[in-house]
């Protein structure tokens, strides 16, 4: 059976992604989690989910891969940073936000288990 072509990957890939930061946010939003922004794009790249629970303003970034432990292993330093930039530059834009704290969380999704949601999983 042929492989299917990039394109097909590629758009199978983006619904994968979709998926998975659905299934994420709904994690989020069950843990009292109010979601104010989906795949939010800023100069500096694209925050998959930001959220806000009390006094908090949460950039999260969603991995999924076929296990916890790869998800988790996806995410990495020039990622962490990006992610960073892209923040930085959502509170500038945004002064209804700047008064808030802000913490970066991960959610780890693979098939057949609920998402990990690691809290505060770096500092900036």
């Amino acid at each position: 059976m042929a492989r299917p072509g990039r394109r097909a990957r590629g758009l199978a890939a983006y619904e994968a992604g979709l998926r998975a930061e659905t299934f994420a946010a709904l994690w989020l939003m069950a843990k009292g989690y109010r979601i104010i922004g989906r795949r939010v794009k800023t100069k500096a790249g694209e925050i998959d989910l930001i959220a806000q629970r009390g006094g908090m303003l949460v950039f999260v970034e969603v991995k999924a891969r076929g296990d916890v432990e790869g998800a988790a292993e996806a995410l990495g330093a020039a990622q962490r940073e990006r992610l960073m930039r892209a923040a930085s530059l959502f509170v500038a834009s945004w002064p209804r936000w700047q008064s808030l704290d802000m913490r970066f969380d991960v959610v780890l999704v693979a098939p057949r288990r609920f998402p990990r949601h690691i809290p505060d999983a770096w500092q900036a």
